[in-house]
């Protein structure tokens, strides 16, 4: 006998008491805005509460009406945008755990292309970095739970766990016939967001691998220890696999290297989401050649230094395409320890270029790949190759370490070259002082 359909008095009645507090907690949360045209779409409200008393009346569970209004603010959510979404306690608490920079898990970054659960980047020295995981690869099942329909929230609840537990993936990479599975052992994941090294007398090194609160503060340290011996030449900014984080970190590291203009602004439907930050007068490295590394795994806030960098002319960016994540997202608390992560903006670069969805083109393109020595008529040999050669000054593991570094990271070998190619330039442009004869 098929079924009728219900009266809608009592469902839309039980539906309106339940979002009284919704609709007042919203209220107090979120600025004014205009007051739309039309009322509530009445049809479209009757249509939910229908859809909402035939579930309490015929799914196979009983299921209670918290837990259906939970979930339809979910789907609400996951069909604005792939970074909207609904946060439970557990979820918010996630969240903020990782911008300050210390959670449990296997040190992953992950988003959604196309519908498919898909690596942005893996975190420098994780589990997921140690067991080879690339930007771009496309995640199938997280254990014995396959990643079609699962939310991102969903999806990081499933990666994160117990330190000592073992998490299975199968992953399916790029030019790549058949996937494979990868086994990661999670861990107590605390990032150090900022590191810093010497490349070359005189040419530095600094990682920075996302943007936490503290990034600001760590990148001035790393300035200060990287200029202690001598004055920089030249400096590698990288940000290859940098999946973003905090926006006011992005803008401190911009303005380090900038002493005045634009760095970001952002556009939104809200007034308090017109925003614009600028660099001030006080800055670290104004003058330091910079080359900024960046890929298809540099995202957000990445792409905001990379961009204010570029637009500025203040460094030239090296690599591949960044991945064009360019919108805002506000935590928005709603009561007891949930909260809701909603996309309110979008960011621009000085120039104005948005980079939603496009991201930053490098200066200079360059993919990344290995250095191979040819055998048979390209192969040379040096003094260093021979038998018994003597060493100088003890620098021949530095050097022979270093040389192997810059080999395997081919995009870091030709940044230093750059560098070092704009410095021999500078020195031939500058003003040559000529020699007089001393008076009489």
């Amino acid at each position: 006998m098929p079924l009728r359909p219900a009266g809608l008095t009592a469902p839309l009645r039980r539906l309106s008491s339940a979002l009284v507090p919704v609709v007042a907690l919203l209220s107090l949360s979120l600025p004014a805005v205009a007051a739309p045209e039309d009322d509530l779409p009445v049809a479209e409200i009757q249509s939910f509460a229908e859809v909402f008393e035939r579930i309490k009346r015929a799914y196979v569970e009983e299921v209670d009406d918290a837990t259906l209004l939970r979930n339809a603010t979910r789907g609400m959510l996951s069909e604005l945008d792939p970074h909207s979404t609904y946060l439970d306690a557990e979820a918010y608490q996630s969240l903020r755990e990782s911008t300050e920079g210390e959670f449990g898990g296997v040190g992953i970054e992950v988003g959604k292309r196309d519908g498919q659960l898909t690596v942005i980047t893996p975190i420098d020295d994780t589990p997921a970095s140690r067991a080879g995981l690339q930007a771009q690869d496309m995640i199938l099942r997280i254990d014995d739970t396959p990643t079609e329909g699962l939310s991102l929230q969903e999806a990081v609840e499933l990666m994160r766990g117990e330190p000592g537990t073992t998490l299975r993936m199968t992953i399916m990479r790029q030019g790549e016939d058949a996937p494979r599975s990868v086994e990661i052992e999670r861990e107590i994941i605390r990032t150090q967001s900022v590191r810093h090294e010497r490349l070359a007398p005189g040419y530095g090194y600094l990682r920075i691998s996302q943007f936490q609160s503290r990034t600001g503060e760590q990148v001035l340290e790393a300035l200060e220890a990287l200029a202690e011996d001598a004055p920089l030449e030249g400096l590698v900014l990288d940000l290859r696999n940098n999946p973003g984080g905090v926006l006011q970190a992005a803008v401190d590291v911009a303005d380090a290297f900038l002493d005045s203009g634009l760095i970001v602004y952002t556009e939104g439907r809200l007034a308090d989401s017109a925003m614009r930050f600028s660099a001030g007068s006080q800055t670290a490295a104004p003058t330091v050649p910079l080359v900024v590394l960046i890929n298809g795994g540099s995202a957000s806030a990445a792409e905001i230094v990379a961009g204010a960098l570029q637009d500025q002319r203040r460094g030239v960016v090296m690599g591949t395409e960044s991945f064009g994540k360019g919108s805002v997202q506000q935590i928005m608390p709603l009561g007891d320890g949930e909260a809701l992560k909603l996309t309110t903006a979008l960011y621009f670069t000085p120039d104005g270029r948005s980079i939603q969805a496009q991201g930053i083109v490098p200066d200079v393109e360059v993919v990344r790949g290995r250095l191979e020595i040819a055998e048979g008529n390209g192969m040379r040999v040096r003094e260093a190759d021979l038998e018994g050669h003597l060493t100088g000054n003890g620098e021949g593991d530095a050097r022979d370490e270093l040389s192997a570094r810059l080999r395997d990271d081919y995009q870091l070998g030709e940044a230093l070259n750059l560098l070092k190619a704009l410095n021999v330039l500078r020195q031939r442009d500058a003003p040559v002082t000529e020699a007089r004869e001393p008076a009489e």
